[in-house]
């Protein structure tokens, strides 16, 4: 091989870089243009990054991972509902046994809004491959009386009284008829609905699916747990 082979490759390779660097530099300007649309259509505010610590939130979702970050942050208030959605992404690092690391990251797009009650912590997921061997194995969440909603969700909660009280007939039925991908935590007044990441377009679809969460809150849960301070969303 002649001189300017190697070179030919080290151009080509940098290159290479230099055009996926640029596709991704152009796809997030893209996002977040399109965010920005969004924001003006629904009358919130948009911020590039996170100015709210959001990943400091009592959520089981921001405690995942090795780094975690917020960004394209819309906030204000939808019909009377005060939200905030976002992106977020959590990274995990790993390193084999010869010492080479690697990083593995987790995008989602969420959605958090005011509930009138100041809740214990609790998550509500569909049912996986894992969860459901782990049901058959007899390692179980909380237990409901409809056996099609505990087929189709696991449900971590402390405090099962409150679990009871807030997934009631209604609500799991609503839950059950929704189906989807959305997963849900509520904590203190916040409740939190999120997916795997969208298009920004999808988000009012996902600011609906809080609403009606939010709708579907048993009026029972509010007189048990009062609200007892401001809400952050």
């Amino acid at each position: 091989m002649n001189a300017a082979g190697p070179a030919l490759i080290v151009i080509l390779v940098v290159a290479v870089v230099a055009l996926i660097a640029y596709a991704s530099y152009a796809a997030k300007q893209k996002r977040r243009q399109a965010f920005m649309q969004l924001a003006s259509k629904l009358g919130l505010r948009y911020d590039e990054d996170d100015p709210f610590d959001t990943v400091d939130l009592p959520f089981d979702l921001m405690e995942r991972g090795d780094r975690r970050g917020v960004e394209n942050v819309l906030s204000g208030e939808v019909a009377g509902l005060r939200v905030r959605l976002f992106d977020y992404y959590y990274v995990v690092y790993s390193t084999d046994g010869q010492g080479h690391r690697t990083s593995s990251t987790y995008r989602f797009s969420c959605a958090v809004g005011e509930v009138d009650a100041e809740c214990p912590h609790l998550a509500v997921e569909h049912e996986g491959v894992l969860s459901s061997l782990a049901r058959h194995l007899g390692f179980h969440d909380i237990e409901f009386e409809s056996e099609e909603f505990n087929k189709a969700f696991k449900v971590h909660c402390d405090d099962k009284r409150f679990a009871y009280a807030m997934l009631d007939a209604r609500m799991m039925q609503w839950l059950i008829d929704e189906g989807g991908v959305a997963r849900y935590e509520v904590a203190g007044p916040l409740a939190l609905c999120y997916t795997d990441r969208v298009s920004p377009e999808e988000y009012e679809n996902l600011l609906e699916v809080l609403r009606r969460f939010k709708d579907h809150v048993p009026t029972v849960v509010a007189s048990l747990y009062p609200r007892g301070k401001e809400a952050h969303a």
